[in-house]
């Protein structure tokens, strides 16, 4: 019979071990995406576009047109891409996805990345499913 427990106790530590966070992971739950940039000509190309606007949890439209705004040029979304007109640096695409999710992703109140952007007639704002706090913000 303690056999048996112990059996179950090592089942049920190893179960519990197995949760904890590894110490080469920051431990948090939301990680801000980076960005895969290649510069091919006059253009670059985000080739996890997609990838990073659903980490975000965000219409890719809404993040290329905010990109595309903040480095004053065009940009496109085609199959999970993102096309910029001008060469740009990965550090400054990754700057421009952190300075998004910190406007339109991160909660101003509780820090959280669990939100979704509501519009009310011309207004938009940030609603925070976490603590229910409700922002106004500006669209680009």
């Amino acid at each position: 019979m303690e056999g048996l427990q112990l059996n179950n106790y090592d089942a049920l530590l190893n179960r519990a071990m197995a949760g904890l966070t590894r110490p080469g992971s920051s431990g948090e739950r939301f990680e801000m995406p980076k960005a895969i940039v290649s510069v091919i000509g006059a253009r670059t190309i985000v080739n996890n576009f997609a990838d990073v606007a659903d980490r975000l949890n965000r219409d890719p439209h809404h993040v290329l047109k905010y990109l595309a705004k903040e480095m004053a040029t065009a940009g496109s979304f085609e199959s999970g891409k993102g096309y910029f007109q001008g060469k740009f640096s990965r550090e400054t695409i990754n700057r421009l996805v952190e300075a998004y999710t910190n406007r339109f992703v991160i909660c101003p109140v509780c820090k959280r990345p669990d939100t979704k952007v509501e519009r009310k007639e011309r207004l938009s704002f940030l609603v925070c499913e976490a603590c229910g706090a409700r922002s106004s913000i500006l669209t680009t």
